[in-house]
């Protein structure tokens, strides 16, 4: 892992930052590129405007390890509210949880009971996306996911391929018929528990996804989703999608707001199945600074800012 990479893990969950950076004016000059706002009526407006170009999107409420159970079930409320939006909208849109933000560190049947009520609220034909958070979390939310997939097929978990167990998770999950959206992981973790070189996690990842994609072509994987913005990355999956005959739509990709929006609209007007995951909300900082940890030409961005200011 590299010491740039390091620093802004560290950073990211660092609580002195987290209360005095956002207040800077170059930091969320900077955020505003990755998020559209702070309100679900700016993360609605942007969603409208990637339905222009046939990207769809998935919603997510930022927040994390919530330790009060009216603040677990006020975030539930909050993405009951966001589904029947969806629905009044007639957007292709769904939406993705921490299981943290419905009181997982509270109780584990507190927190399936939250995701039960947001499951059964949400269209048959969309899938409610399970976060995965850091390595230590692991367990349990595969735990939680499993048995809910047992009583809902629309529920999809995030597998990560940094982490040296996934691909043992990944085969255990296959005769659920799971939905997969898999991403290359963005915790501070120690190298017994994930690859620390970049070069390991991007092998990783392509092996990971070329199970997944020879399960869709079986039907023992309802969606397996992809989450990059790693442009040879995703030419190499979309040629290994077609040489399986897999169909253009069952090819998916799901990216961040505000990156490789050109690759977004690219992918749609070809036929795939393009995603972009649009977050909002005041919680803003840990998991920007995250984004800056994947993506070095992030934090230049913000350099930029810094003196543009």
């Amino acid at each position: 892992m590299s010491l740039m990479r390091t620093l802004l893990l560290a950073a990211a969950q660092n609580q002195w930052l987290r209360d005095h950076a956002t207040h800077y004016r170059f930091v969320r000059s900077t955020v505003s590129r990755f998020m559209p706002g702070e309100n679900f009526k700016d993360a609605l407006g942007a969603a409208q405007i990637l339905a222009t170009k046939r990207v769809g999107t998935v919603f997510t409420h930022l927040g994390e390890n919530i330790k009060d159970r009216a603040e677990a079930q006020q975030v539930t409320g909050h993405y009951l509210e966001v589904l029947d939006q969806i629905r009044n909208s007639g957007l292709k849109a769904e939406i993705s949880v921490k299981l943290t933000q419905l009181g997982l560190d509270l109780s584990t049947d507190l927190c399936f009971d939250n995701l039960k009520t947001i499951i059964e609220r949400a269209e048959k034909d969309s899938i409610v996306w399970v976060d995965m958070e850091a390595s230590n979390y692991v367990d349990v939310t595969l735990e939680v996911y499993r048995r809910a997939l047992q009583m809902f097929p629309n529920v999809g978990v995030c597998l990560q391929a940094y982490l040296r167990r996934t691909k043992e998770d990944l085969s255990n999950l296959m005769p659920l018929r799971p939905s997969i959206r898999l991403v290359k992981g963005a915790y501070n973790e120690p190298a017994e528990v994930a690859f620390p070189r970049k070069q390991d996690v991007d092998e990783n990842y392509f092996a990971l996804a070329g199970s997944m994609l020879a399960a869709k072509k079986e039907n023992r994987c309802v969606r397996a989703a992809f989450g990059t913005h790693d442009l040879v990355l995703i030419r190499r999956l979309s040629e290994l999608a077609s040489t399986q005959g897999l169909a253009k739509a069952d090819f998916e990709v799901q990216m961040l707001y505000g990156i490789q929006r050109a690759e977004q609209e690219r992918l749609a007007s070809e036929g795939c199945t393009s995603m972009v995951l649009v977050a909002y909300g005041t919680y803003w900082y840990p998991w920007f600074v995250r984004r800056l940890a994947e993506r070095p030409a992030n934090l230049w961005f913000m350099v930029r800012n810094v003196f543009a200011a």
